[in-house]
């Protein structure tokens, strides 16, 4: 896949791995939008851009409220005439004991990180088997392949993201529209600094393990490449990538160690 000239919508775009995908798919040219509800970052986000791209629309809403989407996309089609590449990105964090989180607290993540991502897709696929063509990818987590400790609701929407998007892997097949899910581990990006605790305010503090993970612009880098060769899915990261696996066939091993990591 080359991307010249192609449509792309990125959400998250103002920060983290957004950001360093946004820059990516302007070096290569790309048509870009991008998306978040910060309209100084992504101004800022923008102007980089445009030394790479010479096209980089700014289209600002929160992923809580998503009624206006279907507005959105028909503008972006107007005024680009097509939309190839969907990235959903865009997501918020937890800190909370599950048992102290109100169920206010657990939709919002949902609306946050699982419907504003199936409500985009929703908007943008009938362009796509329009055109006869398009590719979606959806960031998950590897939270999104177990549970963790203080990420009750954060983990549920990354899982729910997962299955969903696997889904769509197959039913999208023979329609010539790929499906990426990409699975962080830790990467270094304000996530930790953003996630709500039972309140819904902000944590406010580094995670020791993400200030230890590896760059955004690195998670970014594997991201891109995965969505360029058409994989289905992408795990990015350093050893916590292991845990994947133990949980799949060391569960009591994975509980263990799960235990003992440092969960704030």
């Amino acid at each position: 896949m080359h991307f010249k000239n192609k449509v792309v919508w990125i959400t998250g775009a103002s920060s983290g791995i957004g950001e360093e995908l946004a820059y990516l798919f302007a070096k290569d040219k790309a048509r870009l939008v991008i998306s978040s509800n910060d309209s100084t970052e992504l101004e800022r986000v923008k102007q980089k851009c445009l030394k790479y791209s010479n096209i980089c629309t700014v289209i600002e809403f929160d992923l809580e409220r998503t009624s206006d989407i279907d507005n959105l996309t028909k503008k972006i089609v107007n005024e680009l005439g097509r939309i190839d590449v969907l990235i959903n990105n865009g997501g918020i964090s937890q800190r909370a004991f599950a048992r102290e989180t109100p169920i206010e607290m657990d939709r919002k993540i949902m609306e946050i990180n699982f419907f504003s991502a199936i409500t985009l897709t929703k908007s943008v696929l009938p362009f796509m088997l329009k055109q006869g063509s398009g590719h979606i990818a959806v960031t998950s987590s590897i939270t999104g392949k177990f549970g963790f400790p203080l990420r009750s609701a954060y983990s549920a929407s990354k899982h729910a993201v997962a299955g969903y998007f696997e889904t769509l892997w197959f039913e999208l097949k023979e329609n010539n529209i790929g499906v990426t899910v990409a699975y962080p581990g830790r990467v270094k990006t304000k996530i930790s600094l953003n996630a709500i605790d039972k309140d819904g305010k902000a944590h406010g503090k580094m995670d020791a393990g993400q200030d230890n993970g590896i760059s955004a612009e690195k998670c970014a880098f594997e991201y891109y490449k995965a969505i360029k060769n058409n994989k289905k899915e992408i795990y990015i990261g350093g050893s916590e990538l292991l845990m994947v696996f133990l949980k799949r066939f060391a569960p009591a091993l994975h509980r263990k160690l799960v235990m003992r990591i440092d969960h704030t």
